[in-house]
Parts: structure tokens; C-alpha cells; sequence
């Protein structure tokens, strides 16, 4: 009898556009908080598997990064502020990061950059949750660059800017953004037709679900693992058979993913483009990461082939790819690809 309401709610009544309304701000706001929850104890956000970083540092760097002369995101970010710094010595550069978090990113970026000689800059970090930007204000103290970080407490659905921006960062964030629209629709009205808007992302199927194609690899090789790999240690479960679990039900975790590169395409122009991975993160991510020992002979063995697949199904247009590192502008502008074949418009995976 429940399920029966439940489903004559969804068909008849959800739909009446005044309860539609009032259920999606319940929803939102029911999401946001739970969003805070989540994070307000979280210390290491970026904090990944050992295997992750094999993978990273055998495949990932040197092949899609070196190329350009970045040797990991975090100096890809430094990267583009010390490259308008270059180019517009005496401006007193504004940067924004957006969804900035614990602030850990932001504030050692700027005390690389003080090192560096470069100190006429402000960065402003951007966040909704105030217990992580209290962690940053205090990473900024530890590392002596309290006088070039601000804190905005905002949330970056109906975030409004006060400034021009000559640098926007946005570090794997936008997969938490339900007013993709919105967002960049600001971004391109604050940012200095000069600057540069960067970002390191996710662009995957929305929730993180893997589309029909890459699933069907993610299960022939989940038949490979012995099975201790297959606990799933983020929902405490053994999974015989790879789940296709949806995040974004109960959160903001990839919200929108699969609408970040066609937006940010019908937004801005693409200065540089790195996409990369599909299939691999399945075992190199969080849920399963940990399961592997990247000093395992069969562990790295087994990546490495994964990787290989990958590699080959994203060249071909079989995969498309769920990261990418892009570097974007509000003017045209030559863009920098890492292959021909993967453009913008053709890592873009359509629903349809």
C-alpha cells in the first residue's frame, strides 16, 4: 500500500507545478544541509588510494600533463596566475576559487607564489560550508599568507560577485553545482576579458554512473578481481557484480556532471582541453581504491591494463572521458588539444 501512494504521489501529484516548486526547494534544501554534514568533518578532501597515485604517476602525468608543462593540478593553477601576472606586471591580481573548501589548495598556491616573487595578489576563496573555511583561514595562518586570502561564505547556486576576477579557479567543484547555467553565466560577466578561467573536473554520466558502454568493460574486468576487491568501502557492501550506483541521489555528488562540457563549450572557448579516464577510475577511486597494494605485481599489472583500454576506447570515440583538466576563455582564442581527435565537442557524451 505505501509503494502505491508513493508512486500516485510521483505521477500526480509532484508534477502540479506549485508542489513541484515547493518539493524541489524542500529537495535542495534537504541536499544542502546533508552537504554540510558531510563536509564540516572532513580534513582531507583530496585524499585518495595509493593505487590512484600509480596510476597517476605512471600514466597520467607523464603523458597528458608534461606535454604542457604541468606537473600536477596544482601547479596547473599557479601556472595560469603566474602566466597573466607575466603578461600584466603591474596589475594587483584578483583570483577567485570557487568551492574552495578547507582552503588547503588555495592556501599553499599562494605561498608558492610568494616564493616565487609574485605577492601583488589577493585570492578569494568561495564556499558554502563556514567550519571549512574556518579550517582555511587557519591554513592560511600556518603557512603565513593570512594577508592574501579572503573567505566568502556563499553558495555558488546563487553565489552574486562583488569584483572582476583576472584569475577563476574552479578545482573539482562543478560536479557539485546544480545552477551550472547560473555559475558560468556569472563567471564570464566577472572575469577580466584578459584572464583565464581554470578548472580540473569531472564530466562524467551525472551521479558518477558509468553510461551503458563503459559499463560493460567495468563488468568484464570486475570478473578478474578476487574477491576482496569487490567491497565497495564508502557503502560497506560486497558487490559480486560492479553496482552502477547513482551519488547524486541523496547529494550534489555529480549532480549535473554530464552537462559541465557541453555548457562550458556553449559558455567559453577552450585555450587548452585535457581529457582523460573512463573505465579505470572505477578501480583506482575511493569506493575500490583501497582494496589494491600498488606494490602488487598483479595490482599494477592489472591498472595497467585497464588504463590501456581506456586509452583505447577515448581515442576511438567508443569511451568518452569523465576528467578533464581545460583552460578557458571568455574571448576566442587557438585551443591547445592533447589529441586531434579529442576535442570538446567530441569527448561530449549525449544522453541521446
Amino acid at each position: 500500500m505505501r509503494a502505491i501512494i508513493k508512486d500516485w504521489l510521483r505521477r500526480f501529484v509532484l508534477p502540479l507545478p506549485g508542489i513541484k516548486r515547493l518539493y524541489g526547494a524542500w529537495s535542495y534544501s534537504r541536499r544542502l544541509q546533508r552537504e554540510k554534514r558531510n563536509y564540516d568533518g572532513c580534513l582531507n578532501v583530496h585524499d585518495l588510494p595509493a593505487i590512484f597515485h600509480y596510476w597517476s604517476n605512471t600514466h597520467l602525468a607523464p603523458h597528458k600533463f608534461h606535454p604542457f608543462g604541468i606537473a600536477n593540478p596544482e601547479q596547473f593553477y599557479q601556472c595560469y596566475i603566474e602566466k597573466f601576472h607575466q603578461q600584466y606586471p603591474e596589475t594587483a591580481m584578483r583570483v577567485l576559487s570557487i568551492g574552495s573548501g578547507n582552503c588547503d589548495l588555495e592556501a599553499r598556491l599562494a605561498r608558492k607564489l610568494i616564493d616565487s616573487g609574485l605577492t601583488a595578489f589577493t585570492l578569494e576563496c568561495l564556499d558554502m560550508n563556514d567550519t571549512m573555511l574556518a579550517r582555511g583561514r587557519e591554513h592560511a595562518l600556518q603557512l603565513g599568507v593570512a594577508g592574501y586570502i579572503t573567505t566568502t561564505s556563499a553558495d555558488f547556486n546563487h553565489w552574486q560577485p562583488s569584483a572582476t576576477y583576472d584569475v577563476v579557479i574552479a578545482n573539482q567543484c562543478l560536479h557539485h553545482v546544480q545552477g551550472l547555467e547560473h555559475l558560468f553565466g556569472l563567471i564570464k560577466g566577472c572575469l577580466n576579458p584578459a584572464g583565464y578561467f581554470v578548472t580540473s573536473d569531472m564530466i562524467g554520466r551525472n551521479g558518477h554512473l558509468r553510461w551503458p558502454e563503459a559499463l560493460k568493460l567495468v563488468q568484464q574486468f570486475w570478473q578478474e578481481l578476487p574477491d576482496s576487491y569487490r567491497y565497495n568501502r564508502m557503502l560497506r557492501r560486497k558487490e559480486k557484480r560492479y553496482i552502477n550506483h547513482d551519488c547524486s541521489t541523496h547529494s550534489f555528488e555529480g549532480i549535473r556532471a554530464q552537462d559541465i562540457l557541453p555548457l562550458l563549450i556553449e559558455h567559453f572557448h577552450f585555450e587548452l582541453f585535457i581529457p582523460f579516464s573512463n573505465i579505470v577510475m572505477v578501480f583506482i577511486d575511493r569506493p575500490f581504491g583501497h582494496n589494491f597494494n600498488a606494490e602488487s605485481a598483479w595490482d599494477r599489472d592489472f591498472i595497467d591494463r585497464v588504463h590501456a583500454r581506456d586509452e583505447a576506447g577515448i581515442l576511438s570515440g567508443e569511451l568518452s572521458p569523465t576528467q578533464m583538466m581545460a583552460v578557458l576563455r571568455t574571448v576566442p582564442v587557438e585551443t591547445l588539444l592533447l589529441d586531434p581527435r579529442l576535442t570538446p565537442a567530441a569527448c561530449t557524451r549525449r544522453p541521446e
